[in-house]
């Protein structure tokens, strides 16, 4: 193992590190966008409640959640020290800085701090309140026949249960009745303050910068580069990750705003 610990305390192994963590995190973003689409269904918010008792429940998602969460963390405080290493090595700026890399790259430990308050802010707003909050429980009612919402029914502040999701299933009448904790009301109540929602579009431009650089450098760190397939990895890096997945996790609070 003293051939492991001997890259990973190189300089290139530290990047090795930064790389694999990150691109991790850029997976984790795609999962985390296909789900939070749930909340533009016109359905009072049934889909994305539910998709939300399932990312909290599944034992394989709890799993790799904590190892988001590990990620998070690592990512940013080991590119803060990186950071501050190179400085180290490099007290005195060049004389020369001028078309020496974009803004991305010459700002990625700046880009990376101002997401990790911005991340610390959405949990605490969503993850915190789901878990530790106390928010209200909407029931839901399905036609079993047509999958449609007949019915939503807010129920009273004090209502409580054990499990995350409360089934009942009316075969007389063809329906089954759903009882969930309702955060896409959470949604609603967070992005109709203005602030919040600037806040937030703000924080995914700066998301989009730093993986206008951070995709296609991972890449790269990892050895994975090549004339062929560079140039495509940098488009998908540059309109996928850098431009629309941050802009549809903007829309999100803008159309909640509007709404």
């Amino acid at each position: 193992m003293s051939w492991l610990t001997k890259t990973l305390s190189s300089s290139i192994g530290k990047k090795v590190l930064m790389a694999i963590t990150g691109l991790f995190l850029c997976s984790f973003l795609v999962i985390h966008l296909v789900g939070n689409l749930q909340l533009f269904k016109d359905d009072g918010g049934y889909a994305f409640n539910t998709y939300s008792v399932f990312m909290t429940s599944n034992p394989l998602i709890k799993t790799i959640s904590y190892v988001l969460y590990f990620s998070i963390l690592f990512h940013a405080f080991w590119g803060i020290y990186l950071e501050y290493q190179n400085k180290k090595a490099r007290p005195v700026g060049y004389a020369v800085s001028k078309n020496q890399g974009s803004f991305a790259s010459k700002n990625m430990a700046i880009l990376g701090t101002i997401i990790l308050v911005f991340i610390a802010v959405h949990l605490s707003n969503f993850w915190y309140q789901y878990h530790f909050g106390h928010l209200p429980y909407v029931t839901y009612t399905e036609n079993l026949a047509s999958g449609e919402i007949t019915a939503i029914e807010s129920l009273p502040s004090d209502y409580s249960q054990e499990a995350k999701m409360l089934e009942v299933l009316n075969e007389q009448a063809g329906t089954k009745s759903v009882t969930v904790k309702d955060l896409y009301l959470e949604a609603e109540t967070a992005f109709s303050h203005p602030l919040l929602v600037i806040l937030y579009v703000i924080s995914m431009a700066v998301l989009g910068f730093h993986l206008m650089h951070g995709f296609q450098s991972g890449f790269q760190t990892l050895g994975l580069n090549h004339p062929k397939y560079s140039p495509f990895i940098k488009k998908v890096g540059v309109w996928i990750f850098a431009i629309l997945i941050p802009a549809a996790f903007a829309v999100m609070p803008i159309y909640f705003l509007i709404k």
